[in-house]
């Protein structure tokens, strides 16, 4: 069985000695980390929380046409 490669588009920036980061689809969820590599691992962690309803209530941004 052929496994799906899934991506997600995020933002990061430096903050102090830290990393800050969060996903374009979920801004209000926001992880660290002491280095990127640390920081796309808590980001994998969080966006398996946020796809897998550990947290509730989770608020989204989408994108609507209108005419």
């Amino acid at each position: 069985m052929k496994k799906t490669v899934k991506t997600a588009k995020y933002i990061y920036w430096e903050k102090g000695d830290m990393l800050l980061g969060y996903f374009l689809e979920y801004p209000d969820y926001w992880t660290q980390g002491s280095s990127l590599d640390d920081l796309k691992e808590h980001l994998r962690d969080l966006y398996a929380d946020l796809t897998g309803g550990q947290i509730p209530g989770i608020r989204k941004v989408d994108e609507l046409v209108v005419l």
